[in-house]
């Protein structure tokens, strides 16, 4: 039996002729042909993962954990973007979870303490317009402290 090959290449979706259909087997070893990595027992396959096993998102978990402690706010936003891509393929992600949470924890802080500056600073010129008032225009030595007043 002579085997034909064929001359030139065959639009994709056809078998050359003489050629039989693809069986899964090899032709020549008998083996059988595998595509793509193998799958091992006990390994997490998660839905949407690249061949790798990486997941979505994780890598941005990971700097947005880090960003939570340095700088709260752009660290809750990174974190929130890499947990919405982690769902979307269906896998857990806890460094994006971390950041969340630190995240949102920091940012609470931070707020706080530009609250209470602000509130410092606006009791302090209170009390400077309120001295100010008192003694009148001019420089003012009280207790080794100078207020200057317009």
């Amino acid at each position: 039996m002579s085997e034909q090959y064929p001359s030139s290449p065959q639009p994709s979706g056809q078998q050359p002729t003489g050629q039989p259909p693809y069986s899964g087997q090899s032709q020549y070893s008998g083996q059988p042909q595998y595509s793509g990595s193998p799958q091992y027992p006990g390994s997490p396959q998660y839905p949407g993962t690249a061949s790798n096993g990486s997941i979505p998102g994780k890598t941005l978990g990971i700097v947005g954990f880090v960003l939570a402690f340095v700088a709260s706010p752009i660290g809750l936003i990174v974190s929130i973007v890499a947990m919405v891509q982690s769902r979307k393929a269906g896998a857990k992600n806890g460094f994006a979870l971390a950041g969340i949470i630190i995240g949102i924890i920091g940012t609470i802080v931070i707020i706080v303490l530009i609250i209470a500056l602000v509130a410092l600073g606006a009791a302090g010129i209170g009390y400077l317009t309120e001295m100010c008032a008192e003694l009148g225009p001019g420089e003012h030595l009280i207790d080794g402290v100078t207020y200057t007043c317009p």
